[in-house]
């Protein structure tokens, strides 16, 4: 990543902290948990990248405004103080032991309200991939400090999650999963499951486990999310992963390049399942870029789903060189036809990244209403290791 790449990041970063309260502070800062859970990890490789403390510094004050804002109950709700109910030192110490809000603007839909689907998507609640995407940002939190409380709270978050996400609809039924959750996570907000959040859930809880493990907190032998992961693995079986959505097939991608590194790193025996995740990627590509995506004006099109597109993309060269260094040829095998197919995608992430680097597209409507989660998903695709690598 040469110097002008880097400044671009880091202007980027600094426009995401000034308008949302983060750097410098405000009395109410706008916290929203997906974009927060991209920005931690920008700033931890603008830390690692540059070695200034103050990266260091607003990852960890944003993780802890997330936890002060979203691991609270809201300022219109009649409820107070943490969502889990603790006192305010046990809250500090436990602070994801109930998970997250969305960070929406309209409080979430109360019991006696009508569904309203259009509605749904402004209010607040728990979003399973949302608290999926902060356990990841907190696992590579507490890799880059060396400080466990962190990766201790992505697993109390994973064990929440699960608890309460999953469910099963009658008896000798398989487990199913909830899309959206009420703030204390004790009614359904919407009951039915996202595509791809029981993969997401396997990958991520998988994650954690592989990252205590690096930080001396487990035996190679030992799983302390045992149970919440054979529970994913089935929740999984038979599920179709296609998608011609872009932020879709982004997050695909950027499943198979964590997969892949839990290859890499702990020899887990998941290379059917990388295998699937990339054919259906493949699949949603050829459907996404048959629709001439590129063609549309600025003002019809919504950057922070292209751009979650763009990352995706970005992790396939990590993934192929990774993969190029193991010396198991049954895997090179497996997967060179796979590379060779996405590889002529790699120029889709290209033009999305020019066209939104380009300063007249980001005067649109559609830009400046999502702000926040635009201009970070922008620096993200501009310096992706932060966000992919485990």
């Amino acid at each position: 990543m040469d110097q002008n790449t880097i400044s671009h990041v880091i202007e980027f970063m600094e426009q995401f902290a000034n308008i949302t309260g983060l750097e410098p502070e405000i009395p109410n800062p706008k916290r929203y948990l997906w974009t927060d859970a991209f920005a931690v990890c920008n700033y931890l490789e603008l830390y690692n990248r540059m070695d200034e403390k103050k990266y260091l510094d607003l990852a960890l004050k944003l993780v802890d405004q997330v936890h002060h804002i979203l691991g609270k109950y809201r300022t219109d709700n009649p409820k107070i103080g943490w969502i889990s109910g603790l006192d305010t030192y046990e809250g500090e110490n436990h602070p994801t032991q109930a998970g997250l809000r969305i960070g929406k603007d309209i409080n979430e839909r109360m019991p006696n309200e009508p569904f309203n689907e259009r509605q749904e998507w402004e209010r607040d609640g728990q979003y399973y991939h949302y608290l999926t995407k902060w356990m990841h940002s907190l696992n590579n939190t507490s890799l880059v400090t060396g400080d466990i409380k962190y990766i201790k709270w992505a697993l109390e978050l994973a064990k929440t999650a699960q608890s309460h996400f999953t469910y099963v609809p009658y008896p000798g039924a398989r487990k199913r999963m909830y899309w959206k959750m009420s703030i204390d996570l004790k009614r359904p907000l919407i009951p039915s499951m996202g595509q791809h959040d029981p993969l997401d859930g396997y990958i991520t809880y998988n994650e954690i486990q592989n990252g205590m493990k690096n930080l001396g907190l487990i035996e190679s032998t030992e799983s302390p999310l045992k149970r919440e992961i054979e529970e994913m693995k089935d929740i999984c079986q038979g599920l179709s992963l296609i998608t011609n959505d872009p932020l879709g097939i982004g997050g695909l991608l950027i499943d198979a390049m964590r997969i892949t590194q839990l290859i890499m790193k702990d020899g887990l025996n998941h290379l059917k399942l990388l295998e699937m995740v990339l054919d259906s990627s493949i699949v949603g590509l050829r459907s996404y870029i048959g629709d001439n995506p590129m063609d549309v004006p600025a003002e019809y099109r919504l950057a922070f789903r292209e751009l979650g597109l763009s990352i995706g993309i970005k992790g396939l060269g990590i993934m192929i060189e990774l993969i190029g260094n193991n010396h198991e040829s049954s895997i090179k095998n497996s997967l060179n036809n796979r590379f060779n197919d996405l590889k002529s995608y790699m120029d889709v992430g290209v033009m999305i990244e020019k066209f939104w680097m380009d300063k007249k597209n980001r005067k649109t409507r559609n830009w400046i209403n999502h702000q926040d989660i635009n201009t970070v998903m922008l620096a993200t695709t501009l310096a992706p290791q932060g966000f992919l690598k485990i």
